[in-house]
């Protein structure tokens, strides 16, 4: 964890260990990824077939939440946890809806924010920031931050598959809700456990002891109330279902929600 007012340091990359971006990246079908990032997901997918369509299906999640909000006339973002670039990106998604959107991606991994300083940064409007979300003020007193989000104006938290890596989900969120102002969202894509107790368990043990890197699955109630002050929009904390793969979905391994306050 980074100290508050500090920026991460920049660590040498382990690429010897699975990392969480890069084997999101493999799933989702991308080439920024190691041998070890592929065979624990290769792992996880004899566990879960679904993996890989889920993680299709919440960018299209993804995608849908933010157009939802541009819409609505939200223009600030802070995608936390942002992972290795995509070929669509929440700027690109957000401006198809409403001018004048500004980004910060944040991630704690310097290979994700090495990607997204080469390929998303090409105006003033974006940003990429090296941090770790556990320390929440250490995002907001950034000069990224400071210099994109005006904490006067409706923001959107964005946390598109990471809330599940983090054991203290629910303190992070409050920290960062207790900053935005009514108009602001939260856009929430959660593992769980509720329909595949056993599979989800199985590869919850080989992702930690594959990486090192703990996956907590929380029940639908559970991700509700992280949301906290925010509302949820219609549907509500809806289970996402795998898309794109070639055989049957299988049973849903993750919710999906965005709420308003």
């Amino acid at each position: 964890m980074t100290r508050a007012g500090m920026r991460a340091p920049e660590t040498p990359l382990a690429l010897h260990r699975p990392g969480p971006a890069r084997v999101q990246d493999f799933l989702l079908g991308g080439k920024d990824n190691y041998a070890s990032d592929r065979d624990l997901a290769q792992r996880v997918l004899r566990v879960l077939p679904q993996a890989a369509g889920t993680a299709r299906a919440a960018r299209g999640f993804l995608a849908r939440s933010i157009a939802l909000l541009a819409e609505r006339g939200v223009r600030q973002f802070l995608d936390l946890g942002c992972g290795l670039p995509r070929a669509d990106n929440v700027h690109e998604m957000a401006a198809r809806h409403t001018d004048g959107t500004r980004v910060v991606y944040v991630d704690h991994d310097p290979l994700v924010i090495a990607h997204a300083r080469a390929l998303l940064i090409d105006g003033g409007n974006i940003a990429a920031l090296l941090a770790d979300l556990r320390d929440p003020d250490t995002v907001l007193r950034s000069p990224e931050v400071r210099r994109l989000i005006d904490p006067a104006e409706p923001v959107a938290l964005v946390f598109s598959s990471v809330l599940h890596f983090l054991p203290g989900a629910g303190e992070l969120v409050a920290a960062l809700a207790a900053t935005a102002v009514p108009g602001s969202a939260m856009v929430v894509s959660h593992a769980t456990a509720d329909f595949a107790p056993r599979a989800v368990a199985e590869a919850a043990r080989l992702y930690r002891e594959g990486s090192s890197v703990p996956i907590h699955p929380r029940g639908g109630a559970e991700i509700a109330r992280l949301l906290g002050p925010f509302r949820p929009l219609p549907p509500g904390l809806t289970p996402i279902a795998a898309e794109g793969s070639a055989g049957p979905p299988g049973d849903p391994i993750m919710y999906g929600v965005v709420g308003v306050r």
